[in-house]
């Protein structure tokens, strides 16, 4: 198994690191670029957003030639009982669905409508090849099954779901491919406790190789990003694994586990939701993109870029571990680790507080008009600024002592 498992993660990882740079300039080519345009943009320069191919090609590359593999030793029967090959085959449609739908967005900017539609058919196809929840076991006596009707609806709204989850995340150089790279590793985890069929654990493999493939490209400052193409595809492959890694226990603890494991992804597009219909006070409301997701609030907060997205790496790390000590060790133990890390997170952020309004309190800011120099250590007692005031801290009406201007003339003066 671990043979196979390191094939699919190297090959996918040689695909889609040598494919980046050659995404890149089909971008440019087709006129897949970012151009930032209103303030939801992190961003302040055009940027290629084409890398979503070179991941989905380092992913089916390797995929492809795994099942190749296995399938002529016959260590896994993709044609027996559980018919993957025929699930395969819906997966592999839905990804070129969700593929051609993310490439028109990233090239024609669809509407919110239309990419919905996208993602709706990709899912539908899924599940008419017989990727579905079909029941759920409540314990070792109990089973509810699931009509077929409720089957297909549920396991819809779950890939679709997961895909836009994913999707909103894509607001930061390097964002929803690393939390997609934690999400995957932590339920590869899950998957090699709880015996999952093979087929998930080298179908995840695969998705991991890729991704590492791709993050030296994405993460900040990032040569390229991911586009619409690759944060739909991910949403939509971490969503079909995680049906595909349970499909022979699906009981309440273990469909618990990708909900924890995605949980941060899942709980910003709740949100998202909620927020947008209070805000518009319409349904209609949910399609309009706004600045107000967890990663633009860290930002705003005075975090930088790089900063944000490790501390939701962290988040999206800390959730992951808490579903695997779960299913391994149970709830006592996974709550003790909350607590801990709960108390880790306290102390380490007071201390970044008070770091940060040290740095703040001995920044000195420059007038670009008349080349004034405000000092915190002196202040500015003759407009009542007291010493040791941040520049960050002055009043909005404070001016420049010497010709007047106001504060948003200041840059932070670097001593040459």
């Amino acid at each position: 198994m671990w043979g196979d498992i390191a094939i699919s993660f190297l090959l996918a990882f040689i695909i889609s690191f040598m494919a980046t740079p050659w995404s890149i300039k089909i971008a440019h080519k087709i006129g897949a670029v970012d151009i930032p345009k209103d303030n939801r943009r992190m961003h302040q320069n055009s940027m290629p957003k084409l890398g979503g191919i070179a991941v989905i090609s380092g992913f089916l590359i390797s995929i492809i030639y795994l099942l190749f593999v296995v399938t002529i030793e016959g260590s896994v029967d993709i044609f027996g009982q559980e018919q993957y090959f025929k699930k395969l085959i819906g997966i592999l449609i839905g990804i070129i669905i969700i593929t051609i739908t993310g490439i028109l967005d990233d090239t024609k900017n669809l509407k919110p409508f239309q990419k919905l539609l996208g993602q709706i058919l990709a899912a539908a196809v899924v599940t008419i090849f017989g990727l579905q929840i079909d029941s759920i076991n409540i314990s070792t006596i109990a089973q509810i099954g699931l009509s077929r009707e409720f089957s297909i609806f549920l396991t819809i709204i779950w890939i679709v779901g997961i895909t836009n989850a994913i999707n909103l995340m894509d607001g930061l150089d390097g964002l929803s491919s690393g939390i997609s790279l934690i999400s995957c590793i932590s339920l590869l985890i899950i998957f090699s406790l709880n015996n999952s069929p093979m087929i998930a654990v080298l179908v995840i493999a695969s998705l991991i190789g890729a991704l590492v493939g791709f993050l030296p490209y994405n993460f900040a400052p990032a040569k390229t990003f991911i586009g619409d193409t690759g944060s739909n595809f991910l949403g939509f492959m971490l969503a079909v694994i995680s049906i595909l890694g349970v499909a022979k226990t699906y009981t309440i603890a273990v469909i618990v586990l990708p909900i924890l494991v995605l949980g941060l992804p899942i709980l910003d597009v709740v949100w998202a939701i909620i927020r947008r219909i209070i805000k518009g006070k319409s349904i209609k409301a949910i399609f309009k993109a706004d600045n107000e997701h967890v990663h633009h609030k860290l930002v705003k907060r005075g975090f930088t870029q790089k900063q944000a997205v490790l501390i939701l790496y962290g988040a999206s790390a800390i959730l992951g571990m808490f579903a695997i000590i779960l299913f391994d060790s149970g709830i006592w133990k996974a709550l003790s680790f909350l607590l801990m890390v709960a108390a880790a997170v306290a102390v380490g952020y007071k201390n970044f507080i008070m770091k940060k309004n040290q740095a703040n309190s001995e920044t000195k800011y420059e007038c670009t008009v008349c080349k004034y120099i405000y000092d915190p250590k002196y202040g500015n007692e003759k407009a009542g600024i007291h010493k040791h005031t941040a520049f960050a801290d002055l009043p909005k009406d404070w001016v420049c002592p010497v010709c007047g201007e106001k504060k948003d003339v200041f840059e932070i003066y670097e001593n040459k």
